[in-house]
């Protein structure tokens, strides 16, 4: 066999591997293979068991948290994620302007492994929640999985992260993917929902706080939720 076709074949094959793993990296930072969220609805919400993190957890249906004047809600995809501090620090950096409209924020996560929660605390500047059937991750969940890892934009929101000084760690759970809701109080229904769609997606703060500028407070007239 004439040694240039062994050649030739074997740089056919070469250039073909190579263009097939191009094509694939293309793909994968686009939102072809990415799962759609499906919108939640505040009736599916309100009915969500949260459970306290004190010693004795109380065990209450979700809707108590925005009856009388709306909440804003960060579903933590996990606590020890550098991307998720990130995330929760920005979204404190509200809390200023929260507490002036009278609108409280809070988090929920999906397990209470080690002392993940309470070393989360430090970034997030609101009261946080166990969801222990991660029904505020859906109404259907979505991972992302190793794709995350070939994502541009992954790496983007893992380099401004660790450029702002956030470090994590790798304890729990952190394929589901979390999200951020601005709810009206009593049944004035979902004012914003952003769902992740990739490992450190963070929500508009700006888009946060034109959502809690139209939340209506309860008040005594119109009665308790």
């Amino acid at each position: 066999m004439d040694p240039s076709f062994f050649t030739m074949g074997m740089w056919s094959i070469g250039a073909g591997a190579l263009g097939a793993a191009a094509l694939a990296l293309l793909l994968a930072n686009t939102d072809i293979f990415l799962s759609k969220p499906r919108k939640a609805e505040l009736e599916y919400l309100e009915d969500i068991d949260l459970k306290t993190l004190e010693k004795e957890p109380r065990t209450f249906k979700a809707k108590e948290l925005w009856a009388k004047n709306g909440a804003v809600i960060m579903a933590v995809r996990r606590p020890g994620c550098f991307l998720c501090r990130a995330e929760a620090a920005e979204l404190s950096s509200l809390k200023p302007k929260l507490d002036e409209l009278g609108v409280p924020l809070y988090a929920v996560v999906k397990e209470q492994i080690k002392a993940e929660v309470k070393n989360f605390q430090p970034y997030f500047k609101g009261e946080i929640f166990l969801d222990e059937k991660k029904k505020f991750y859906g109404p259907e969940r979505r991972k992302m999985m190793l794709m995350g890892l070939i994502r541009l934009g992954v790496w983007y929101n893992s380099f401004r992260a660790w450029k702002a000084g956030f470090s994590g760690n790798l304890e729990g759970e952190g394929f589901i993917l979390g999200g951020v809701f601005v709810i009206g109080s009593g049944k004035q229904g979902i004012l914003l929902e952003h769902r992740e769609k990739e490992f450190g997606d963070k929500v508009n703060p700006l888009s946060v706080l034109e959502a809690v500028k139209k939340i209506k407070p309860q008040t005594p007239a119109s009665g308790k939720y």
